[in-house]
């Protein structure tokens, strides 16, 4: 028997038992991320979709409403309801598109961040503290894992909705 089968095996059972924890910690992570976005959604009195969706806008936004529908995968009846609750909490804005006044995009307001920035400093702090235990290159072999797998979810997603576009 060759000596090196049963290293080379357990070397692949190792590989396949840390791919598994990977997967089965981003899980975990989702989850926890989640129950973190629901309480303070329950705090400043959004739900979890508005808050989602008022998270695309901040990043990708100014989105006209038929764009944002799609990044969030709603119909766009659905999202009339998302932006009328989140016009009414004073969160985000729809507004004439200056480039063509009969479009409308609808634009995240900063009023309210101090509220966000005040109910995600726990977490924001304690990722910095975990931060600041990496090195500079362990840091951008996280960010470059992370971009790839948010990379790879939002392709799944896109299949999934049928769209090839995000």
């Amino acid at each position: 028997m060759n000596p090196v089968a049963p290293q080379r095996r357990a070397a692949i059972r190792h590989r396949q038992q840390l791919t598994s924890e990977i997967r089965g910690l981003l899980r975990q992570l989702r989850i926890q991320l989640a129950l973190l976005n629901h309480r303070i959604g329950a705090q400043i009195e959004l739900r979890d979709v508005d808050l989602d969706c008022l998270d695309l806008i901040t990043l990708h936004g100014p989105l006209s409403p038929s764009e944002l529908a799609r990044r969030a995968g709603f119909h766009p009846a659905t999202m009339t309801g998302i932006l009328d609750r989140l016009e009414r909490g004073r969160w985000a804005t729809r507004e004439r598109d200056p480039a063509d006044r009969r479009a409308v995009l609808v634009r995240a307001l900063n009023d309210r961040n101090a509220d966000l920035m005040r109910l995600y400093a726990p977490m924001s702090n304690s990722m910095n503290a975990i931060c600041a235990g990496y090195a500079d290159s362990e840091l951008e072999l996280l960010a470059d894992f992370l971009r790839r797998t948010t990379n790879a979810g939002q392709d799944a997603t896109s299949k999934l909705s049928g769209s090839d576009k995000n």
